[in-house]
């Protein structure tokens, strides 16, 4: 990643604003990263309204037998996956190609780093993305272009992802505490963005239509670019350099690289248990569960929205405890944050299962996927930011925008997994299936702890109790 030194020197693709610290006029932050806050905002709010809709519009609307036709290529496309995994129910192909496209809209920032790093810029390259995702969202309005809606929208998400949060490490100097706090509040924005959307995309999508959904998403899209073209100025600056002149691998770092690549696939785990929550758990809240609340049935859109506010209300205590645990240096690391993040997460699938089961023949109680969302935030905050921070932080130099991409790996392999998953929802008890995700995600719980000191040493963890606490309680005074 691109940083600047106090001897101003440029040692990656561009040069940090504010390093030194005297740039400190959002919340004790450089100005740049309130650009980036909001235009990651805004993003979300295109990403995930889109995604609100996208497993029902598919599996209860698109892909049945009288509408699938009016999708261009759709024959070809469904035979490609049947000759994969054999044949599949409408549900089943729904599931497998919401897996497909979160798997690849994540794995995608992979090559849009690197693409960041060495061609374009990470500037230009996060332009072009949210162009290409506008075009996507709007192309979604169209039954004829699905298709290609969501490959313009993996391409577009390639560009933007790596390379946006990237920009957020580039205002700070290796040393900085600031980082985590920083990547903190990013974090945050995404999960403002997350909420909106489902409420605003997810009611047009499911009350009035479907394509008023899709094009809400690619107006938030818009109001994303303006916001990030507003404030180019207050950016790092890019400096795509000559191959001979960029930072080079050091001896070691090659170790660092794959100890990041094992932590990440150990959190895919996690994320196969959370992209479930977007993918065969919207069917279940559709069929199985009482949405009726004084005689009206809550939208199951609304319930990706009460993910995204249980984190919102959630992180400030979350963020207490932590300070009260470094006060009594009893906070643990960051590789310990993670296990706990996710045993918390399979708490959750457990919690799931059992309402399933208390419910006996009839409707599952709101009461079951209220708490579910709830405590699931908790895992969110122990695992999504402190992952993305660690990743940054232990990445070189020269590789640390594909680093950074790198991170969303994690969720390719756990949308993969989870669409394959999915198609034992319709064979498997509701119970039995949410148990199978709490043993998966439990199972990353006990390998991280297993293999943390390992860990540790290869990624060159200096300081074994990071203090994001003391980081993010500048967030949390702030917001």
């Amino acid at each position: 990643m691109s940083d600047t030194h106090d001897t101003g020197e440029v040692t990656g693709a561009g040069t940090a604003r504010g390093v030194d610290g005297g740039d400190t006029v959002f919340f004790g932050h450089p100005k740049g990263l309130a650009y980036i806050v909001f235009t990651e905002a805004w993003e979300r709010f295109s990403f995930y309204g889109m995604q609100a809709l996208l497993i029902l519009y598919m599996a209860t609307y698109l892909f049945l037998p009288e509408n699938s036709g009016n999708v261009a290529a759709f024959e070809p496309f469904r035979g490609m996956f049947e000759a994969v995994f054999g044949p599949l129910s409408v549900q089943a192909l729904a599931s497998q190609v919401f897996g497909a496209y979160v798997g690849l809209v994540y794995f995608a920032p992979v090559l849009g780093g690197l693409i960041g790093d060495r061609l374009l810029g990470r500037t230009k390259a996060v332009l072009l993305g949210a162009l290409l995702m506008a075009l996507g969202h709007f192309l979604m309005a169209f039954e004829a272009s699905f298709l290609l809606a969501l490959a313009t929208l993996i391409l577009g998400s390639g560009l933007l992802k790596g390379n946006l949060a990237a920009q957020v490490g580039g205002l700070y100097d290796k040393s900085d505490k600031r980082r985590d706090s920083g990547y903190s509040i990013y974090v945050f924005s995404i999960n403002v963005g997350a909420f909106i959307a489902p409420l605003v995309c997810g009611t047009l999508g499911e009350v009035y239509g479907w394509h008023y959904g899709f094009g809400a998403a690619g107006i938030g899209m818009m109001i994303g670019l303006a916001v990030y073209l507003s404030g180019l100025s207050y950016l790092p600056v890019d400096t795509v350099q000559k191959s001979e002149d960029r930072p080079r691998l050091q001896k070691g770092d090659g170790i660092v690289i794959l100890s990041i690549l094992l932590m990440l696939a150990l959190t895919s785990l996690y994320w196969t248990a959370q992209s479930q929550v977007w993918n065969a758990y919207p069917l279940w809240l559709r069929t199985d569960v009482d949405r009726n609340i004084f005689g009206l049935d809550v939208p199951v859109t609304w319930f990706q929205s009460l993910d995204s506010l249980a984190v919102l209300l959630l992180a400030p205590l979350v963020l207490w405890y932590w300070r009260s645990q470094s006060r009594r240096n009893a906070e643990p690391g960051d590789l310990v944050k993670l296990a706990l993040g996710c045993a918390v997460f399979a708490s959750a699938f457990v919690l799931l299962g059992f309402g399933d089961l208390m419910s006996g023949d009839g409707a599952v109680s709101l009461l079951w996927p209220t708490i579910f969302h709830f405590v699931c935030a908790i895992g969110f905050l122990y695992v999504g930011p402190i992952a993305l921070a660690l990743t940054s932080r232990a990445a070189p130099e020269s590789v640390n925008s594909m680093m950074v991409g790198s991170y969303y790996l994690a969720i390719f392999v756990g949308g993969l997994f989870s669409g394959w998953l999915a198609r034992f929802y319709e064979t498997m008890s509701a119970s039995g299936f949410w148990l199978m995700h709490a043993a998966i995600v439990g199972a990353a719980a006990v390998l991280i702890i297993a293999l943390r000191p390992a860990l540790s040493r290869a990624m060159r963890l200096e300081d074994p109790t990071p203090e994001p606490s003391d980081a993010l309680s500048t967030e949390q005074e702030s917001i």
